[in-house]
């Protein structure tokens, strides 16, 4: 089995990120949210996989985004849902800052 080498890609400037909050970022044709949470900064598919909603209007409190749709709640930290009716973790993407810049890896 191949494996494909995955890279750091920029995504958004440290300085436009919502302090504390989410802040929606365009990759192509994704979107992705990015968290400024305590511990860091994160990074998922912004379309909840449960409903398709997107999470950069959901409530956000501390590691926990929690979807405006239906209110399952995911922790940013590893995706793994911690509120029904998410059952399934959400798409999330190793983060770094490099030169004040948010990088993903995909």
């Amino acid at each position: 089995m191949k494996r494909v080498k995955r890279s750091w890609t920029d995504l958004v400037a440290v300085d436009a990120l919502e302090p504390n909050w989410v802040t929606r970022v365009s990759l192509g044709r994704r979107l992705i949210a990015v968290y400024d949470a305590p511990s860091g900064i994160y990074a998922s598919l912004a379309l909840c996989n449960h409903g398709g909603s997107d999470l950069c209007d959901g409530y956000f409190d501390g590691h926990v985004i929690e979807c405006p749709l239906h209110q399952g709640a995911f922790d940013v930290r590893d995706g793994k849902p911690v509120c029904a009716p998410a059952t399934r973790p959400m798409r999330v993407f190793e983060t770094r800052v490099e030169n004040g810049m948010v990088q993903i890896r995909v």
